[in-house]
């Protein structure tokens, strides 16, 4: 089976979600069997300065990246105010890389063509011109409901304002691209069932972003680790400083009052200017660290304080395959099959926050059954070449 996958960024380095899903997808694509070429934006805001491709894109028979700037400006964004455009989508549909695309779908014949992610999405009828492949959304989240929390937390009137606006335009076009795909794969059921709310009746399959199990090694804490709370996510999406600013005004003065001795560190790339200058009390940001497996297995507790997004959250799924005890929202545990007090730990206000590390402290033995267990949990149904499989047979029958 030959395979095209479109990305709107470089996926890489294997630092964030994107990245990740689309790695073990198309590496476990290529271990069945299939030929995968890859076919990628490398934006301003993400750019990779290859000189060469990195090894961990072995898996692929041809890869091309094509420069796009699609910087926001405040021309685009004023301009845009009289379209009927998407502007979170029209940044990404750009002639160089139609023309790239072009080219490949001219020179090869691909049997499907995923889509990763929404903002693919203007290359449809490019695709249906070129090609009679099966065309695959792999969704990794449900864009516009992530614009919706967004906007729904936003204290600024004018600002809240204008975010529903290019909210409304995006879940438009979000709701009028369902009737394009051969195959709809949204990461979660949770997500799956929102796009059949909104009309979806084809063809459909969860693709759930796969890890590789064996690459998640189990560390025992050090002694000074049993009371450190640790963050780690992409410090330029949204929902990570939402949450991570409501949990450092509302929650954190609470559990440094009760726990003196607790510390936070919070550790991601691509901080917007300014982030956390200010000093608070048993509060360290490290930036961007070396090595996001070791940050995470240096920590007792994953935080994960989101109050917006959509999807499955790919740092909660390695802190779980870490053996960690993942304490999160409602929000970022979402399209997770665990359950609050076996697999993982819930808690959506900062009273919940508080007695459930509360309980962690107290009882140290629930630490070591929450992190088994959800590492049985991710073996057993994030496990990339399940994910695989299941993508190609679904694209067998389609194409059948």
């Amino acid at each position: 089976m030959n395979i095209l996958q479109l990305c709107k960024k470089f996926p890489f380095p294997l630092k964030e979600g994107e990245a990740i899903a689309v790695h073990y997808l198309s590496r476990g694509l290529a271990e069945q069997g299939c030929t995968v070429d890859l076919l990628t934006m490398n934006t301003s805001k993400h750019h990779y300065p290859h000189a060469e491709w990195p090894h961990e894109f072995s898996h692929y028979r041809e890869v091309q990246a094509v420069d796009v700037d699609n910087q926001l400006s405040i021309g685009g964004a004023l301009s845009n105010l009289f379209s009927r455009a998407s502007y979170h989508v029209s940044r990404f549909d750009t002639p160089e890389f139609a023309a790239a695309l072009t080219a490949l779908l001219e020179k090869n014949q691909y049997d499907a063509i995923l889509l990763e992610t929404l903002y693919l999405a203007p290359y449809m009828p490019l695709i249906r011109a070129k090609s009679k492949a099966v065309v695959v959304m792999r969704s990794h989240n449900v864009e516009f409901a992530i614009w919706e929390r967004v906007t729904a937390h936003t204290r600024s009137t004018l600002k809240r304002r204008y975010l529903h606006y290019l909210t409304q335009k995006l879940r438009r076009f979000e709701i009028e691209q369902l009737k394009n795909y051969d195959l709809l794969a949204p990461v979660s059921d949770y997500d799956l069932q929102v796009f059949k709310a909104l009309g979806y009746t084809g063809y459909h399959l969860v693709a759930p972003i796969g890890l590789d199990i064996e690459a998640y090694v189990v560390k025992s804490l050090e002694k000074n680790e049993t009371t450190k709370l640790g963050f780690i996510g992409s410090l330029d999406w949204m929902p990570n400083q939402e949450g991570l600013q409501w949990f450092l005004q509302k929650v954190w003065p609470l559990l440094q009052r009760r726990f003196p001795s607790l510390v936070f560190d919070i550790a991601g790339r691509n901080a917007p200017h300014g982030f956390l200058q200010e000093k608070i009390p048993g509060v360290q940001f490290l930036g961007e660290v070396p090595n996001a497996a070791d940050f995470v297995a240096a920590h007792a507790v994953s935080l994960a304080p989101l109050r917006s997004g959509s999807g499955l959250k790919v740092k909660v799924l390695e802190a779980m395959a870490l053996g960690r005890v993942v304490l999160g929202t409602s929000i970022a545990l979402e399209g997770i099959p665990a359950q609050d007090g076996r697999q993982v730990l819930l808690a959506n206000t900062p009273e919940d926050f508080v007695r459930q590390v509360s309980l962690l402290l107290e009882k140290p033995e629930l630490g070591t059954q929450l992190g088994t267990a959800a590492r049985d949990l991710i073996q057993s149904a994030f496990d990339y070449r399940d994910v695989a499989r299941k993508m190609i047979a679904s694209i067998a029958r389609i194409g059948a």
